[in-house]
């Protein structure tokens, strides 16, 4: 046996004392001294600055001195200790088994004087190297030749990695690839915008809007400004800025002071959409087209489309006003996604946002929606006044697009009833007569068939395929392309989006069965990189991890967080595992990620395609929680870190939260931008532990207002393990 390497590996394992394979220790047990020389073997044994030394066939003979009934007892006490550390070394294992049966074998080869020899100096190597430890670490004359567990995992500074640990250091100490730092080692202190841009919508600025024609709305469409015209502050706060009610609470109140506009309680105060009470904003529940109540007018819509059994799960309302439609929808378990243009004073989807109810900026206009064929389950259109016969019916045809085979489209208003209404709208007989027969054409050409018309409502549904149906080709074209799902800033055309190929037996089922079922997108592999297996996966995936956040932030999935957004959604695995009557998720698909979307939809969830480059349609503080999974692992080297965290904090509320995922280099990027931001900031392990490299960083936005001189509020931590 060959002693030099022998005492080389003591040497470099006595000098290394760490956690790298994390086993778990029992603190209570101490190793006792039955026989003078075997316990100092079984705390070697035990020692993690030795236990290296018995993993090596070179050391065999030497735990074959070991009687079997002691190295029993130590393999015992190591395997005993908490079930969810079960890392006694497989190889380890292995060798103790070998001992054990070494130990009781009968026909034990005999010992050669060299091989006496050997062992005789690698025992007394192994005290010495052991007592040498324990009088390093005790101090000379100190005492205590005995070694505990607990001392140990003292000593090693070992963490339990299921606890939250506020003190550890997350900093990266093993980085190979040097990542380019500013000069400037301090964060930069980005300052608070003028007040003026309290309401700021980078794409939908009014000033720039003007610079664009006005027919066909593209005046109103997404118009975001280049380069040197983007801000690089921080937008405030109105003064007396407040959390919002909770829902549903938000539903029918608003605070005045986050949205000081009453245009809207002048402008349409004989139509019940929005009363000024005191220094709140109270909803009705009324409409244009619903002074009964939304619920009344909801009502009658569910005696002719299946709201109330889960059929109809995603909506869509066109000129949404301030969303009262889709607040109700709610109660129906029906999600509404919710789009008006920006207008200078009303503020109808800011409205609709900070009552908790999904919107957007938006427009039908020259560029087709940011949403994938056959997303929703249905359609309204309440006084939208959308020129549907314009352009041969092309605004039709993109509802059409998005309308799924068997949904609904509700048009309520002119020109239906005009017969009642005709002096009231200021149009002749004639002109709203014709109106009405041109939207009943190109919705026959269009497969929808008429299944209710009474007094103010009237309603098509969409065939659910193309053998039903009579198409004059004269008049309706087929859009070309294969790809229909790519049409982020494409051109609306005049073209009718085929129906898919999908079969009866595998239409999407009902909500809440649908959340979780395999989406016939996936079943007919339609969408690239994903199958069954992947996608049950993924859903797992999703639970285990929104467990986890349930754990760092306990008022997760409360209404405190009503308004959520997952900036890189995927497959809606983060919204699905969240689903909540208290909150709602926009899934957002960003441009350069996999085209997911048409997924999300069928699970009955609603989302949007975006490019993080650019300012997101929606208003300030309309978000109270944001997720970002690998979002800058994704958009690195494609625009400014800066500028997609300055678009974060302008649509986060004040104690907001952000949940962020990524590498661990990518992260500690994050967070010193953060830092400049008025964030506060926490790193934490991944819920596998410490040695996965991806980390979880969790911000919270702090309270300031505008005019506060820059003075920020301490706000409450939700962060398991503070105070």
């Amino acid at each position: 046996m060959d002693i030099i390497p022998l005492l080389e590996l003591l040497l470099n394992l006595s000098s290394q004392l760490r956690c790298h394979f994390q086993w778990s220790l029992v603190p209570e047990l101490e190793i006792q001294r039955k026989e003078e020389t075997f316990s100092i073997f079984q705390a070697l044994l035990l020692h993690r600055r030795f236990i290296g030394l018995f993993c090596s066939s070179s050391s065999l003979s030497l735990l074959c001195l070991i009687k079997s009934s002691h190295v029993f007892e130590v393999f015992s006490a190591v395997t005993k200790s908490e079930k969810r550390h079960a890392l006694v070394k497989k190889s380890w294992c292995i060798e103790i088994s070998k001992v054990m049966m070494m130990a009781s074998s009968k026909n034990t080869p005999p010992v050669n004087n060299r091989t006496r020899i050997s062992i005789t100096i690698v025992t007394g190597l192994c005290c010495f190297f052991y007592l040498l430890g324990a009088w390093q670490r005790n101090g000379f004359g100190k005492g205590g030749g005995v070694i505990t567990l607990e001392a140990v995992t003292k000593q090693a500074q070992c963490t339990n990695t299921t606890d939250i640990v506020t003190n550890l250091d997350f900093e990266p100490h093993h980085k190979t690839i040097k990542i380019p730092q500013r000069a400037n080692t301090k964060p930069i202190m980005f300052k608070p915008c003028d007040v003026k841009f309290k309401d700021y919508t980078p794409c939908h600025e009014q000033k720039r809007a003007m610079r664009f024609p006005r027919e066909n709305m593209v005046y109103r469409e997404r118009h975001c400004p280049p380069e040197n015209e983007k801000l690089r502050c921080l937008i405030p706060a109105p003064k007396g800025y407040m959390t919002p009610f909770p829902w549903p609470k938000s539903r029918d109140y608003v605070h005045y002071a986050n949205v000081p506009f009453k245009t809207l309680t002048v402008a349409k105060a004989g139509q019940n959409w929005v009363k000024f009470q005191g220094d709140v904003f109270k909803f009705p529940g009324g409409g244009t087209m619903f002074p009964q109540g939304a619920d009344a007018y909801i009502e009658t819509l569910a005696k002719v489309i299946p709201i109330k059994d889960g059929s109809v799960r995603t909506a869509l309302d066109t000129g949404c006003g301030v969303a009262s439609w889709g607040a109700y929808m709610l109660k129906k378990n029906v999600l509404t996604m919710s789009f008006a243009p920006r207008d200078v004073h009303e503020a109808q989807v800011q409205f609709a946002l900070e009552r908790g109810v999904p919107a957007i900026i938006g427009v039908l206009g020259s560029i087709r929606l940011p949403y994938p064929p056959r997303a929703f389950d249905m359609a309204q259109c309440s006084r939208c006044l959308i020129p549907w016969t314009s352009n041969e019916g092309m605004y039709l045809m993109e509802v059409d697009r998005v309308l799924r085979p068997g949904g609904y489209w509700v048009l309520s208003g002119p020109p239906i009833n005009w017969k009642t209404y005709y002096k009231t709208w200021k149009r002749s007989k004639k002109e709203l007569k014709a109106e009405q027969k041109r939207i009943e054409e190109i919705a026959e050409s269009l497969c929808w068939e008429k299944k209710y018309e009474k007094g103010d409502i009237a309603i098509w549904r969409k065939k659910t395929n193309d053998r039903s149906c009579r198409m004059s080709s004269s008049y309706v074209k087929t859009c070309k392309g294969k790809d229909t799902d790519d049409i982020w800033n494409k051109t609306m055309e005049v073209c009718v989006t085929p129906f898919p190929k999908v079969s009866s037996d595998v239409e999407v089922k009902k909500f809440p069965e649908r959340l979780f079922s395999v989406p016939p997108c996936v079943t007919k592999g339609l969408v690239e990189g994903v199958n069954v297996e992947s996608y049950q996966e993924d859903n797992k995936l999703w639970k285990k991890r929104v467990s986890n956040y349930k754990r760092i932030n306990r008022l997760i999935g409360s209404s405190r967080y009503r308004n959520v957004m997952d900036m890189n959604a995927g497959l809606g695995g983060f919204a699905a595992a969240l689903e909540s009557s208290e909150s709602w998720v926009m899934n957002v698909v960003p441009t350069i990620a996999k085209n997911t979307l048409s997924v999300v939809f069928e699970r009955g969830l609603i989302g949007i395609y975006h490019d993080w480059c650019e300012g997101f349609s929606t208003y300030p503080r309309t978000y109270d929680l944001i997720h970002a999974n690998n979002v800058f692992s994704l958009y690195q080297n494609r625009c400014n870190v800066e500028d997609i965290l300055l678009e974060m904090d302008r649509i986060l509320r004040p104690e907001g939260t952000v949940l962020f995922r990524d590498e661990v280099d990518v992260l500690n990027d994050v967070r010193k931008i953060a830092k400049g931001m008025r964030w506060d900031t926490k790193l934490m392990d991944h819920e596998d532990g410490p040695l996965v490299p991806e980390k979880i960083l969790v911000a919270v936005k702090q309270y300031w207002v505008a005019g506060d001189g820059g003075n920020v509020r301490n706000s409450t931590s939700t962060l398991s393990g503070e105070e």
